[in-house]
């Protein structure tokens, strides 16, 4: 496994670079607010000329003759859920379309990819690269990388040894733990259903949807159990969630996640979520049934 090189003098660039980027953030959304509240004004005082000139117009809509408003109803029959389907065109089946109704509710870093729920085929992200080379989706470079640059403060070393994955990849790695498997002397059906544990099915895996990162100690690089006891590990546990991150396959949650312990898998889903999930200490199937079902 190839070492992640980390370069103090670009950490520091990229600080600086970071803290350009977040103050002319700042600049450009107070600028919009400004606008905003001077189109505001604009608008309302137009209006209240407006109507000072034609008293005899309802400030807004159209009134039949009880004075109800007629002209600004919605029929409630007929809504379209934004990101999904018009309901209306399945009365027949009332519970077709419930599927796409609560995923318009879900923001783009809480997106479920599990066993039980493919990403959408053909989906590639925005990426930006790392400095080994590996990609991310680029909405969460930055947050990867100040909790990189936290873990160094702390005279540690974490090594990036997985990022986003094209579902070619992905399919690569599958049937490879699929043919360990059957050398093992599983069947073909036994040895796809054990793969699956460790391994996501192509077109499962957060890595393919670039929000996810493994991370490992440059002083023990595999992928196993053992990996719980290193200096990074222990570090990250504790602290990913501040940066945004969670740690996607706790222990004792295989069931639920279907993916065995992974105390090296890191999923992005934005700082106020992340704090969320670990102070609920619930796993993200969990978290969002509750948030979004319960």
């Amino acid at each position: 496994m190839a070492e992640y090189h980390y370069n103090s003098g670009e950490r520091a660039r990229r600080r600086k670079r970071r803290e350009a980027q977040r103050r002319r953030k700042v600049i450009i959304l107070s600028v919009v607010t400004v606008l905003v509240l001077i189109a505001g004004i604009v608008l309302g005082l137009s209006m209240c000329c407006h109507s000072e000139d034609d008293p005899d117009k309802t400030p807004s809509g159209n009134m039949d003759s009880q004075g109800d408003e007629v002209g600004n109803q919605q029929d409630p029959e007929n809504q379209v859920i934004p990101g999904g389907e018009d309901v209306s065109d399945n009365p027949d089946d009332p519970d077709e379309g419930q599927g796409e109704q609560m995923t318009a509710k879900i923001p783009w870093n809480l997106v479920l990819v599990n066993p039980w729920n493919k990403m959408e085929e053909g989906y590639v992200p925005e990426l930006k690269t790392l400095d080994n080379g590996m990609e991310i989706d680029e909405r969460c470079y930055d947050d990867l990388m100040d909790m990189l640059d936290a873990v160094y403060d702390e005279g540690l070393t974490p090594v990036v040894c997985s990022a986003y994955r094209t579902q070619e990849l992905q399919e690569e790695l599958f049937d490879g733990q699929v043919t360990y498997f059957l050398n093992q002397g599983m069947t073909q059906p036994e040895a796809e259903k054990a793969a699956a544990k460790e391994v996501a099915v192509p077109g499962t895996s957060e890595h393919q949807l670039g929000l996810a990162v493994d991370i490992v100690d440059v002083t023990y690089q595999l992928l196993d159990e053992g990996q719980e006891n290193t200096a990074v590990q222990q570090w990250l546990m504790e602290n990913s969630w501040r940066y945004g991150f969670i740690l996607r396959y706790p222990t004792d949650k295989t069931e639920i996640t279907g993916i065995i312990y992974e105390p090296w898998h890191y999923r992005y889903v934005g700082r106020e979520y992340a704090k969320e999930i670990y102070d609920s200490g619930l796993c993200l199937e969990e978290w969002l049934e509750q948030k979004y079902e319960g």
